[in-house]
């Protein structure tokens, strides 16, 4: 593709960088074959090439971003099913992201935009506060119908009937491995997921030390992935930065051979840390935390699981996105799975999202309804006895979505492997 930035605006290393990008992109339009906006509305400017036109028009002529623009880049996902089919590797994360920082900065939206925006900030990153305003949405949850702004609805019927009492296992403190250690590892707790279910650090606790692994539990906030997806960029730095220096500099970080995640979303922004702090006085610590950064399904591939009989149970996998086409991680969660003897069947389309992505299910509920509706009717269509997933935000909306229980992948191979059943198998939590 080409492009007209002036020498001038190729100075700034983010605008070279888009730059880049864009001189990347062949136009072939692979990407709207597997873009899920694309797949339910049709608009060619709610595919990767058609936002691809807006962002550079908008950034090459330092246009004051238009309606039109800022909707369809809003409407984007961000789940990267584009970078998984491009052919010619355009790395459409950085570009949009670029794009949304660029937005929050020259585009005054509508109030009741920035009241949601700013409350979604200000909430969902904080364990303690989230757990607060959980409890408000379930007290006055009946509220919700009496609002028009479908976007508030969505924020009461986010919140589940059982909010699980907080875990001690996600204060700081080590776990030792059982028998001879094997690795040493950090675990990274989450934000939402420390308010949401307790259960899937519990699990992976108990599965990573009963496998040789010692789990140091950090101090630790936010990795920074909602706000940074919503173009907030000192918001995503400052509470990135408190995980950087955590993993980086805590006593207890010393001799790391990984720091272990399992919320996938997280981890796609934890690898990428990188390259949102070049520049920065901490881009060496970030690049030393991106290199630990791993999946929790990687780090257990390493640990080597037992293989195991037939469980005599069909799990139906979700894959998702930021797994799949965020960090590339196709098959370790459905090999470790068929190893301890689930049978694994992946949904038709299994590439489509299910329309959770961060916040995405609560600024855009239509969209996001539309594609929670697919993916639980190709989930079910396998006819499982659970579901399974590595992501807590594609949990929370599938979930939402059917009467079958769904689980991390983590806590079915700590069940299988001497752990306690999950308990989203004696009744739904959501």
């Amino acid at each position: 593709m080409q492009t007209h930035f002036t020498e001038k605006q190729l100075k700034d290393p983010k605008v070279k960088h888009t730059n880049d990008i864009l001189r990347s992109c062949i136009h072939c339009g692979f990407c709207t074959a597997t873009c899920p906006t694309y797949h339910v509305l049709g608009d060619e400017l709610d595919s990767p090439r058609g936002r691809i036109y807006l962002i550079k028009d908008m950034l090459e002529n330092n246009r004051t971003p238009d309606v039109k623009t800022v909707q369809h880049i809003d409407r984007c996902l961000s789940c990267l099913a584009c970078v998984s089919t491009c052919p010619s590797g355009v790395n459409y994360m950085h570009l949009v992201d670029h794009a949304r920082e660029y937005i929050e900065q020259n585009y005054r939206r509508s109030l009741s935009d920035r009241l949601l925006r700013w409350i979604l900030v200000r909430i969902l990153p904080f364990p303690n506060r989230f757990r607060i305003a959980l409890l408000g949405a379930k007290v006055f949850r009946f509220l919700g119908y009496f609002i028009p702004d479908p976007r508030i609805k969505a924020m009461f019927e986010m919140a589940p009937q059982k909010i699980p009492p907080r875990s001690t296992n996600d204060e700081p403190q080590i776990f030792p491995a059982k028998g001879s250690m094997k690795m040493r590892v950090a675990l990274m707790t989450g934000c939402a997921q420390r308010a949401l279910n307790t259960d899937i650090n519990d699990a992976t606790i108990r599965l990573l030390t009963r496998h040789g692994a010692e789990v140091v539990v950090l101090k630790q906030g936010c990795c920074g992935a909602l706000t940074h997806h919503m173009g907030k960029s000192m918001e995503s730095h400052r509470t990135a930065a408190v995980n950087i220096h955590a993993f980086a500099d805590e006593d207890d970080a010393r001799g790391l051979d990984a720091v272990v995640i399992n919320t996938s979303g997280c981890g796609t922004t934890v690898k990428d840390y990188g390259h949102m702090f070049s520049g920065d006085l901490l881009e060496k610590k970030a690049l030393q935390v991106a290199a630990l950064a791993r999946d929790v399904s990687e780090v257990l591939v390493d640990l080597e699981l037992p293989k195991l009989p037939d469980q005599g149970m069909r799990v139906a996998y979700h894959a998702a996105c930021s797994l799949q086409h965020g960090q590339q991680i196709k098959t370790y969660p459905k090999d470790l799975l068929r190893q301890v003897g689930f049978k694994v069947f992946e949904p038709e389309n299994s590439h489509l999202c299910c329309g959770s992505a961060g916040t995405y299910n609560l600024m855009q509920p239509k969209i996001s309804g539309q594609l929670k509706s697919l993916k639980v009717e190709t989930l079910e269509a396998k006819y499982p006895d659970v579901i399974a997933g590595g992501n807590l935000g594609c949990m929370m909306q599938i979930g939402s979505g059917t009467e079958l229980p769904i689980v991390h992948t983590v806590e079915l191979l700590d069940w299988a492997t001497g752990g306690p059943k999950p308990p989203a198998f004696f009744g739904k939590s959501s």
